[in-house]
């Protein structure tokens, strides 16, 4: 069987592919990622096949709006310069690769165009949501920043919430998307967010459901399976001083605001402050070196790149933006969280963390010095958080939830 999968987004939304792909190669399918030439050499060390979708230039810029962390902003932009410019090239790639009989996609969130493919060459496609605020419901609902009804108000406020969003999504994507169905005969769509979003053939959660519990007016062809827990392990190369550092003192705190960041000045450097503070020893990821303070002080190192199962093990706990790929690494390393959500669905992300018993939170206006050392003090003083995550990291079965997936991928030529 061949594979092509469409990844749309950064390297936290691009790895759980290379996950899934390099499973299903593993099965005996040959597997094609499309997604930014950015992520093109972890593609190839893969081992996966690789088409291109737009140039490093043109996720360079995306990166580099600042409009792409704004909590109402955010949406615009990726709907705008993320997904709208990759039509053409997703069904230019389909039609190459397509072998009739013998051809299943996947798709990332973003990848609408894969939906627009498999109507014109009717390739059987499954979209792949990475996280439960892909999916709207009038029970328990995805959190997001500026919703005016929050999880207690009634199911009818609920609907007309998400009623009114689906319209703003709307309002951003569909007059590109269907100029670009009635160029190539297809008829209009409407309400993407509650339903094109989906493909009718399939839509695989890669989380399990004790993270994201189903909902009853969830879509009927939705099925959960599991976190995929790709890193770039053995195909990424981690510096020696890395090893040296951790061996060298007390498990250090992790700071990483998410690898597509490149305005973190004012996280590091509040998290400098607050580890200098407190004495604690901590560590810095990011590959914008330019957004880390210098020069740094000895109990505090910056590395731009380490595979999170390599370091979240011996790590005293994790302060992030609420990435659903980083916090599923924390929640298979057992350790506390402090979240502090920017946009997309990191606050809902939170929410899940919080539910859990795992973490806490500070919003960017109260991400400052002395309120990350006293929520540190919280996170690391009360056992309760620890106990609680070493027993959901327990649960976790890696290889099940992987099997899973690739059966629902096998499944669509059946």
């Amino acid at each position: 069987m061949r594979v092509l999968i469409y990844a749309i987004g950064s390297a936290g939304d691009v790895h759980p592919f290379l996950g899934v792909g390099s499973a299903l190669q593993r099965r005996g399918h040959e597997v094609f990622i499309a997604t930014s030439p950015y992520s093109e050499q972890s593609v190839v060390k893969s081992g996966l096949g690789f088409r291109p979708l737009g140039t490093v230039g043109d996720f360079e810029r995306l990166q580099a709006d600042p409009n792409l962390w704004h909590p109402r902003k955010a949406l615009g932009v990726v709907l705008r310069k993320a997904a709208a410019p990759t039509y053409q090239p997703i069904l230019d790639i389909a039609r190459e690769l397509h072998q009739p009989g013998n051809t299943v996609m996947l798709g990332s969130s973003l990848a609408f165009g894969a939906r627009n493919a498999r109507e014109l060459l009717g390739i059987p496609f499954a979209s792949v949501h990475l996280a439960p605020a892909l999916f709207v419901s009038s029970y328990r609902q995805p959190e997001m920043h500026g919703a005016p009804f929050g999880q207690r108000a009634p199911k009818f406020l609920k609907s007309l919430q998400w009623s009114i969003a689906a319209k703003i999504v709307d309002r951003h994507l569909l007059p590109d998307l269907n100029r670009f169905r009635h160029e190539n005969g297809l008829p209009p769509v409407r309400d993407l967010l509650r339903d094109w979003w989906h493909s009718p053939d399939r839509v695989i959660a890669l989380f399990p459901d004790w993270f994201g519990p189903p909902q009853p007016d969830w879509l009927s062809q939705v099925r959960l399976t599991g976190f995929p827990l790709f890193d770039e392990k053995g195909i990424r190369e981690i510096p020696a001083e890395v090893e040296a550092f951790l061996n060298a003192g007390e498990p250090p705190i992790i700071f990483t605001p998410g690898s597509a960041m490149a305005h973190g000045q004012a996280f590091f450097r509040e998290a400098v402050k607050a580890l200098s503070r407190s004495g604690r020893r901590g560590i810095l990821l990011s590959p914008f070196t330019r957004t880390i303070p210098s020069p740094l002080p000895e109990n505090v190192r910056h590395f731009p790149y380490i595979p999170f199962s390599q370091v979240l093990p011996r790590a005293a706990a994790i302060v992030y933006h609420g990435g659903v790929g980083t916090c599923s690494q924390a929640l298979q390393a057992g350790i506390p969280h402090l979240v502090q959500p920017m946009a997309h669905d990191q606050l809902d992300t939170f929410s899940r963390i919080r539910d859990l018993g795992v973490g806490l939170a500070l919003s960017p206006a109260k991400f400052t010095e002395k309120r990350i050392v006293s929520t540190l003090d919280e996170l690391l003083g009360n056992p309760d958080y620890k106990s609680r995550a070493v027993e959901i990291s327990g649960t976790f079965d890696q290889d099940l939830w992987m099997r899973r997936t690739c059966e629902l991928v096998e499944a669509l030529l059946k």
